[in-house]
């Protein structure tokens, strides 16, 4: 028999999407900083960054309650441990960019067909049971490599640089806003093309604020942007914890 628990996830509001983006961006950053600027390399940073996912992400299926702090560190897990994994999929299986999209993409796509088939619903705010949740949280961890790799494309290899990569996910996002409050489209399908949308943008962002001018980046580096982003995550978390206000039944 499944074992139903509380809702485990947060409201979906623009606090949700300004955290997800600083914890996106920051999981670009902060991959970038241990596998380049510390010099651990791809493989070593995937397995660190990996393992950590799973200790977060299990601390979280053993919880029977939504726990912000929780909650947004197994978000950043998967930001970080997606920044290595494309990066390794790329530079050390030099598989490129596109490929490695397509393939995390046919693999995210699977997911989602195999938790609506074996559940009923894809919707986020019914995250109840073991099994729903195990299906979001592989569903993240997916989405957020596929972005990873989705927002290098667009920086390295599409010839948009990182501001132009910025400007047209950013577009995205705003059609899928104004799909959302002016046409029936569902509302769980917009989630997830935001929700994956947000990642290349993070992706980007994350390249724009570390590289070099040179690059066409802004020069902060790794180790300024990531504190920046984690100071801008730890507040609204803070906020979070204080609010502690789970999806309704």
């Amino acid at each position: 028999m499944t074992r139903h628990l509380a809702s485990k996830v947060p409201a979906i509001t623009f606090a949700f999407w300004v955290m997800k983006i600083c914890a996106t961006t920051l999981g670009e950053t902060g991959g970038d900083l241990l596998s380049m600027t510390l010099n651990v390399g791809y493989a070593v940073s995937s397995l660190i960054l990996i393992s950590f996912f799973v200790v977060t992400v299990i601390a979280q299926l053993a919880s029977k309650a939504y726990h912000p702090a929780l909650y947004w560190l197994v978000i950043l897990a998967t930001s970080t441990a997606g920044t290595t994994m494309s990066d390794f999929i790329d530079r050390t299986l030099h598989w490129g960019y596109p490929t490695g999209a397509a393939v995390l993409a046919g693999l995210l796509v699977g997911v989602l067909v195999v938790w609506r088939l074996t559940t009923g619903s894809l919707k986020v705010d019914h995250i109840r049971s073991r099994k729903v949740e195990t299906f979001y949280w592989t569903a993240i961890l997916i989405s957020n490599t596929l972005g990873t790799a989705l927002g290098d494309f667009l920086a390295d290899s599409s010839g948009l640089g990182f501001g132009g990569g910025a400007l047209l996910i950013s577009s995205l996002l705003l059609l899928i806003t104004l799909a959302h409050y002016f046409t029936p489209a569902p509302k769980t399908l917009l989630f997830w093309l935001a929700f994956v949308l947000t990642r290349p943008f993070g992706a980007t962002a994350g390249d724009l604020l570390t590289k070099t001018h040179a690059k066409g980046g802004l020069g902060f580096g790794t180790i300024g942007s990531s504190a920046v982003l984690m100071a801008v995550l730890v507040v609204f978390v803070a906020l979070a914890m204080r609010q502690r206000t789970p999806v309704p039944a």
